[in-house]
């Protein structure tokens, strides 16, 4: 059993995308011969404790300041592993790699804060160079230095993860699989505006698929269709351990680029990703090629000029 170690505590797309990395891990390896533990941050931990590609984790209180982080160091200090992988490239999570036990650790070659130190081996930079690559794209680069062809195989699942009871039964008054759409972003330039503008387009053309709202910000529906029985409005109601069920389920999701989106394509579900102002090249469920993982940008880079019509054509076939 060879026991890896890796360091990713943040945040939640990134912790998304090197899972797609780690699960190819367990893929080409064989499940039963590789055993994961990952050091992650405490509110991404039930993330990965819900996740099948994980074993174990060891969880970092950022809260605690310095002191957490040296706290942690001493705890590390008693593991040992037969890898590391720092692929989050910091001060902190370099010097804990430091203090573990182990034969092999890799940084990242594009570490900051002078982590690339802390390294012996390094990952090479992708062919476009690191700050012109997708993310997955340079944490794939991990592989070769383990003798392991640098491509994604298999999907991320999450058979820990269930869905609250009151939103069960809600969904349980639908019909089909649901459709799910993800109105927020960390940002309002990536806001994507037209949202429920869309939703009475996709209740006429997806009759037999219940439509959802699934985020935290305040979206308002209209009176025409707001109780309409396979409409469901989720905004400010679910937990993370419930996002990772619905898509799950999903019939394919719309979103803008958030986490949410990586979350779909990490999972294989499919993904129409809405982009404004970022680049799909760099930002966007990977990877483009799969079938199922599609993405639309906005004329101008302006989300406000998407028209609602655009977005409906590049949907999914019925």
């Amino acid at each position: 059993m060879e026991k890896i170690l890796i360091i990713k505590p943040s945040s939640l797309g990134d912790i998304l995308h090197a899972l797609q990395v780690v699960e190819t891990i367990r893929e080409v390896r064989g499940r039963e011969n590789v055993e994961i533990t990952w050091l992650v941050r405490d509110i991404f931990a039930p993330l990965l404790e819900a996740c099948s590609t994980v074993d174990r984790t060891i969880v970092y209180e950022r809260g605690k300041g310095l002191r957490g982080i040296w706290e942690l160091g001493k705890r590390l200090k008693r593991e040992s592993f037969d890898l590391v992988l720092d692929m989050q490239g910091l001060a902190r999570s370099a010097f804990w790699a430091r203090c573990v036990q182990a034969p092999v650790k890799i940084g990242r070659g594009d570490g900051r804060e002078f982590s690339r130190y802390f390294f012996r081996t390094l990952v090479d930079a992708p062919k476009d160079g690191f700050k012109h690559s997708h993310a997955v794209e340079i944490l794939l680069q991990f592989l070769p230095k383990i003798g392991l062809p640098a491509e994604i195989r298999g999907c991320v699942k999450f058979p820990g993860a269930a869905l609250a009871e009151p939103l069960e039964k809600a969904l349980a008054g639908t019909q089909g699989k649901p459709i799910l759409l993800f109105p927020d972003s960390r940002r309002a330039e990536k806001e994507w505006p037209k949202f429920a503008e869309l939703t009475p387009a996709l209740l006429e053309k997806f009759p037999d698929s219940p439509i959802v709202w699934v985020g935290q910000s305040a979206l308002k529906a209209d009176s025409a269709w707001e109780n309409h029985p396979q409409f469901l409005n989720f905004m400010g109601k679910t937990r993370l351990a419930d996002v990772l069920a619905l898509i799950a389920r999903a019939r394919f999701c719309v979103t803008n680029d958030s986490g949410p989106m990586h979350i779909a394509a990490a999972m294989s579900v499919p993904v129409l990703g809405l982009f404004g102002p970022t680049s799909p090249k760099l930002y966007g469920p990977f990877p483009l090629t799969r079938p199922g993982n599609a993405v639309l940008c906005a004329p101008d880079g302006d989300l406000k000029k998407l028209s609602v019509e655009a977005v409906a054509a590049a949907l999914p076939p019925q």
